[in-house]
C-alpha cells in the first residue's frame, strides 16, 4: 500500500518562497517517478507579510494547525522592515519551543560542486552537529530596565534543565552510535560558566555510561573553533548548547564549502509533534527575487524530512540525483556556477527521470 504524507509548507520571507517552491517541484517529481509514496504540500502563509497584515507572524491556532501534518518544510524568516528579534520570536521560535522540537540536527559534509577550503581536510568534512534547540540563551528569560538611561540594564538568562540536557545528550549519543566512527564530542564552556555548563559536563558523563561502544571527548567552545580548523578529521558527531551550536554549525558549513547547501532538522524525537525542516542560510534579501537562490540546502532538508517520516530509500535517491547534478556543474552563482534556481530544479528533475523512471 502506498503511504501518503501531509506536509506543511511555510515559505516565509526573502528567498524562502523561492527555495521552498523549488523543493516542492523536485519532491513531487520524485514521488511521481518512484510511485512508492504520495506527498501533499499545504501552503501556510506565515511570515512578515502575514505580520504586516495581522500584527502577528502566525495564526492563533498555529500549533494545533501544524499538528495536523506529518512534518513541515520551512523557508526562512527575517525582513529588513522588522527587527530580527521580533521576526524570529514571532515565527520560528514560536514553533520550536511550544512543539518541543528540542533536537536541531545539522549534517555537514563537503558536497559535490563545493570545495572544502581547509588544507587540513584533504578528503573534505563529514560531520553531524546536534544543537540543543529549546533552552540555553534562547529561552526568552530576562528583561530590560531603566530604558533610555545611562544605567539601562539588560539581562539574558541562559536556562538549563536536567531533563533538557539529558534528552539532547541521549539523542546525540544515539546519533553518534548510528554512525560508522561512533565518536561524540561534547562542547561546553564549563571553565567560566560554572553552573549550567558544569551540569552539561556531569550529565554527559552519566549518559555516556549507557553507550559503552561510543567514544567521546569534550571541548571548550573556544578551543573547539581551533580544532574544527586544524584537526577536522578528529571530529564526527558534535553536541552542544543552543547558542554555541548555532555559531559552530555556521562555521562548520563554511568550512565544508558553502552555507548554501547546509540543511537542518528541528526534531521532536518523541514524535508527539511534527518536526520542521529548513535550510540554514536565512532569508538573503540581497538576492531575493533575482532567481539565483541556491535550492540545494532545501533539497537536502527535504531529504532529511523524507528519512524522518520513513522514506529513507526515497531520501537516498533524491540526494543521489542532487549530487549528480552538482557534480556535473549545474550550480548557482554562490558556488561559482551560472545556473539560476529553476535551471537547477529542471536539472534535478531530469536526473530523477533518468535514474528512476
Amino acid at each position: 500500500m502506498t503511504k501518503s504524507y501531509r506536509i506543511a509548507s511555510i515559505p516565509g520571507d526573502g528567498i524562502g518562497p523561492e527555495v521552498v517552491s523549488a523543493t516542492i517541484q523536485v519532491v513531487e517529481k520524485l514521488a511521481k517517478t518512484l510511485g512508492t509514496f504520495d506527498i501533499d504540500f499545504t501552503h501556510i502563509p506565515w511570515g512578515t507579510n502575514y505580520y504586516k497584515q495581522h500584527g502577528k507572524y502566525v495564526s492563533e491556532d498555529a500549533l494545533d494547525h501544524l499538528r495536523q501534518f506529518d512534518a513541515g518544510l520551512f523557508g526562512a524568516v527575517g525582513d529588513p522592515d522588522v527587527p530580527d528579534h521580533i521576526s524570529l520570536w514571532g515565527l520560528l521560535l514560536a514553533i520550536r519551543g511550544p512543539l518541543q522540537l528540542y533536537a536541531n540536527v545539522r549534517p555537514v559534509r563537503t558536497f559535490p560542486g563545493t570545495k572544502c577550503p581547509l588544507n587540513t581536510a584533504p578528503e573534505g568534512i563529514d560531520w553531524v552537529l546536534v544543537r540543543e534547540n529549546s533552552e540555553g540563551e534562547y529561552s526568552g528569560q530576562g528583561g530590560r530596565s531603566h530604558i533610555g538611561q545611562q544605567w539601562e540594564a539588560a539581562t539574558e538568562v541562559a536556562m538549563f534543565t536536567r531533563v533538557g540536557i539529558e534528552r539532547i545528550m541521549r539523542f546525540a549519543f544515539e546519533t553518534a552510535q548510528a554512525r560508522p566512527r561512533k565518536h561524540l564530542t561534547v562542547v561546553t564552556k564549563s571553565n567560566s560558566m560554572r553552573n549550567g555548563m558544569v551540569l552539561w559536563d556531569e550529565i554527559a558523563a552519566l549518559v555516556a555510561k549507557d553507550f559503552p561502544d561510543v567514544t567521546w571527548d569534550k571541548m571548550l567552545v573556544d578551543a573547539m573553533t581551533v580544532r574544527m580548523v586544524w584537526k577536522p578529521q578528529s571530529l564526527d558527531t558534535i553536541v552542544g548548547a543552543n547558542l554555541h551550536m548555532d555559531i559552530l554549525s555556521d562555521l562548520a558549513a563554511g568550512l565544508a564549502g558553502s552555507i548554501g547547501v547546509a540543511p537542518s532538522s528541528n526534531l521532536d524525537p518523541t514524535r508527539k509533534n511534527p518536526s520542521l525542516f529548513e535550510p540554514v542560510h536565512g532569508s538573503a534579501f540581497d538576492i531575493t527575487g533575482k532567481g539565483v537562490a541556491n535550492p540545494v540546502a532545501t533539497f537536502w532538508s527535504a531529504a532529511e524530512m523524507l528519512t524522518w517520516v520513513g522514506e529513507k530509500d526515497a531520501s537516498d535517491k533524491l540526494m543521489r540525483a542532487v549530487e549528480n547534478v552538482c557534480a556535473a556543474g549545474v550550480l548557482t552563482p554562490d558556488l561559482g556556477g551560472s545556473a539560476n534556481t529553476q535551471e537547477v530544479v529542471d536539472a534535478v528533475c531530469a536526473e530523477i527521470e533518468r535514474l528512476y523512471k
